[in-house]
């Protein structure tokens, strides 16, 4: 209630410039070349949600037989490590944009005419609600995690913790905290990869050898949503169990639409949870 109804604002005016940007650059996507997109690689976004149906990233992906990276990294701007940017690759993108163009909403493609001021704001006010969605959800993420961080962060102060500003476990003193820690796993003895954890504390009463609290923090606006991440923290503590034991305290810090469905499988998983609400259970962990 308090994040959303601002986040999505300023996502949709953001939205907006993104996409008056991507027609200007178009000629209101009448000329969608492999040089323009060269050029402006950034307006693949606002192209995918041209379209009729609106593209995933994946699926057109798929209909242009080229990478997902190879779409990420056009979209960001940037020159993603290892991928080769072909005129033939594309080529293909234009191609199958202009094909699934939304004709209806911009009759002019068809026609070859100008549009009119109004038919162009309204196809711009749509295109850009379309991308509205995909660029409010991290920033409402974003906000939320930074809630969820000052409540730890105000839980912990005012029982004697410090915050260490640090990604390294191994830097934390007992009675100090870190956010965005990174903990390095073995997996199969051959490869060593870093997990992140978002909130790790090294109790008071913790000796410096032992494994430090590990925290990850979850909030979720409804039901429907919560049931794609449980694996990866099941992964998550599978890992970290193969490395430091059974005795490992991965704990979930709750906020908001979490069902039985989800907590059953945590549980199941040895995973246990902190409601945010009701942050002072974290006293039952020593701290």
């Amino acid at each position: 209630m308090e994040t959303a109804p601002t986040s999505f604002i300023s996502s949709r005016k953001e939205a907006q410039n993104q996409v008056r940007s991507a027609f200007s650059q178009t000629d209101n996507l009448t000329k969608i070349k492999p040089e323009i997109l060269l050029d402006h690689p950034q307006i693949l976004s606002t192209l995918r949600m041209a379209t009729t149906p609106p593209l995933a990233v994946d699926r057109l992906a798929g209909l242009s037989y080229v990478t997902g990276n190879l779409i990420k990294s056009l979209e960001s701007n940037k020159t993603v490590k290892g991928i080769s940017f072909s005129s033939k690759e594309l080529s293909s993108i234009c191609d199958i944009i202009k094909r699934l163009l939304d004709r209806g909403l911009m009759p002019w493609i068809s026609n070859a005419t100008k549009p009119s001021p109004e038919v162009l704001r309204r196809a711009i006010y749509v295109i850009a609600d379309r991308l509205t969605g995909s660029l409010a959800n991290p920033i409402i993420r974003n906000a939320q995690e930074k809630r969820q961080f000052s409540c730890l962060s105000t839980f912990l102060n005012k029982k004697g913790y410090q915050l260490c500003e640090t990604s390294n476990f191994e830097d934390l003193f007992p009675g100090s905290y870190s956010f965005h820690v990174n903990i390095p796993v073995n997996i199969m003895d051959t490869k060593k990869i870093n997990i992140s954890i978002d909130v790790v504390i090294k109790s008071k009463n913790q000796i410096q050898s032992e494994l430090p609290i590990l925290i990850e923090c979850k909030s979720a606006g409804d039901f429907t949503n919560t049931n794609k991440r449980r694996k990866e923290e099941a992964i998550k503590i599978a890992q970290l169990r193969e490395n430091f034991g059974h005795n490992v305290n991965y704990i979930l810090f709750l906020c908001g639409y979490f069902d039985a469905g989800y907590l059953g499988y945590e549980a199941a998983e040895g995973i246990d949870w902190v409601w945010e609400h009701r942050i002072s259970d974290f006293e039952k962990l020593g701290i």
